[in-house]
């Protein structure tokens, strides 16, 4: 694969950060994109290219600001003739209590989770599909069971999972889509449950445990190679989306 490049979008920190690093050890050559985690970004891509030269690049923008996505695609563009694969990771997590919520909030959490990721896409088009590439979106479980105080977020990522099945459907055959949709993987910086209600999201996941960034990583991984699959969901929750 060293001839296949990749853009990890919120790819410097957390599970994009594993995302990257392990398409990078598939032997990708990987795009970090960040939007305010610049000196991770610049650590990590530091690291890519000792292990192999000149095979790690940085990009910035925000998602939620129109501009900057189409600024962020055409400079892309120019640089990446030919992309193999987008993956649309970056995301905006916080609480929105109805009856609190406020524009900016709407427009950022939608934008992040939604808007970006269509028009990046969107904006990349012509190098995906000289590639003949793949674009994976990073949804959540919680697109199909909405998460109690955060109705933005998973109205966003609902959305995200439609796009990844409407835009399979209008892509195909020569670029496919897909998703994954991550369970109780990484809590949220600041907003980590107490034992006890971790404890309780445990007693609902079959497998007995948490899982770890590297397990969606493999899962995009496997996306990213399986030429007879588009338009699919991939849960990587333990089983706790089929347990009531």
């Amino acid at each position: 694969m060293s001839d296949r490049t990749a853009i990890v979008t919120g790819g410097a920190t957390r599970i994009g950060r594993a995302i990257s690093t392990a398409l990078h050890e598939a032997g990708y050559r990987v795009w970090v994109h960040y939007r305010s985690s610049k000196d991770a970004a610049r650590e990590l891509t530091r690291a890519l290219n000792r292990s192999r030269a000149q095979s790690a690049e940085l990009c910035t923008g925000d998602l939620a600001v129109f501009d900057d996505v189409e600024r962020l695609a055409e400079q892309l563009l120019q640089a990446i003739p030919r992309l193999d694969l987008l993956v649309n990771n970056a995301s905006t997590f916080y609480r929105t209590r109805l009856g609190e919520v406020t524009r900016a909030q709407w427009d950022e959490v939608m934008g992040v989770n939604l808007g970006g990721p269509f028009f990046l896409t969107q904006g990349l088009l012509p190098s995906l599909e000289r590639a003949k590439g793949s674009v994976v979106n990073v949804t959540d479980i919680h697109a199909e069971r909405p998460l109690g105080g955060y109705p933005i977020y998973s109205m966003a990522k609902a959305g995200l999972a439609m796009m990844t099945r409407a835009l399979a459907r209008e892509l195909a055959p020569g670029v496919r889509v897909n998703a994954v949709a991550p369970g109780a993987i990484l809590w949220p910086v600041g907003e980590e449950p107490s034992e006890s209600v971790q404890q309780r999201i445990l007693e609902r996941i079959p497998m007995g445990r948490f899982g770890e960034p590297q397990d969606i990583a493999r899962a995009v991984l496997y996306l990213a190679e399986a030429q007879y699959v588009t338009g699919q969901s991939l849960s990587v929750d333990g089983g706790r989306s089929i347990k009531s």
